[in-house]
C-alpha cells in the first residue's frame, strides 16, 4: 500500500506553493530562490505548542545571523495568523491552507497520534530548503524544544558542505 501523498525526499525539488499570508500576499517557492527557507508546517494558531515554536523562530540567534527566511504555514485564516502574529511579534510570514490541499499534498495532513489517541489534522513538521529550491532536510515529527536551534545546525553543515 502506497501513501497517497509522498513526502518530499531530501535531493529532490521541493514541491512549488503559492499560499497568502495574513495581509492577503501571494508567497511562492520562487519568492526565496537563492536563500535558505525553513518551511514550518503547525497545527493551530496560538495554542502552547505551535506558540512555543513560533516564538523559538522568531528568537533564534543562529538562524537570524544565517539569514534563513522563516514562513510557517497551517491551515488558519488571515485574521487568525494576523492576531498570533501581532500577539508574539512574529517577523515572519504565516501562510494559510485553508483547505489543506498543499499540506495534504507534501504528506503533512493525515493521521497522527495524540497522547494514544489516532485524529486526521496538520502534522507539526519542517522543511529546509536549499537556495536551489531542493529540500535539503525535513523534522516529519517535530519536538519544539532545540528545534530552531537543530535547524540553524543543519543550514551550517549544508553551508559547510559547499564551502
Amino acid at each position: 500500500m502506497t501513501d497517497a501523498s509522498p513526502v518530499p525526499q531530501p535531493g529532490q525539488p521541493f514541491p512549488d506553493f503559492t499560499l497568502n499570508d495574513a495581509s492577503g500576499q501571494a508567497h511562492a517557492l520562487n519568492d526565496y530562490a537563492g536563500r535558505y527557507l525553513v518551511l514550518y508546517v503547525y497545527p493551530k494558531d496560538d495554542t502552547p505548542g505551535c506558540t512555543k515554536e513560533a516564538c523559538d523562530f522568531r528568537d533564534s540567534a543562529p538562524l537570524k545571523a544565517l539569514g534563513a527566511a522563516i514562513v510557517g504555514v497551517s491551515a488558519d485564516d488571515a485574521e487568525s495568523h494576523t492576531q498570533f502574529a501581532e500577539k508574539h511579534s512574529l517577523p515572519f510570514p504565516l501562510l494559510s491552507d485553508p483547505d489543506a490541499a498543499y499540506l495534504k499534498s507534501i504528506g503533512s495532513y493525515g493521521p497522527k497520534n495524540l497522547y494514544g489517541k489516532v485524529t486526521e489534522g496538520i502534522k507539526r513538521q519542517t522543511f529546509l530548503i536549499g537556495p536551489d529550491g531542493t529540500l535539503i532536510k525535513s523534522w516529519l515529527a517535530v519536538s519544539v524544544d532545540g528545534h530552531a536551534d537543530a535547524v540553524a545546525a543543519a543550514i551550517e553543515k549544508d553551508q559547510n558542505k559547499h564551502a
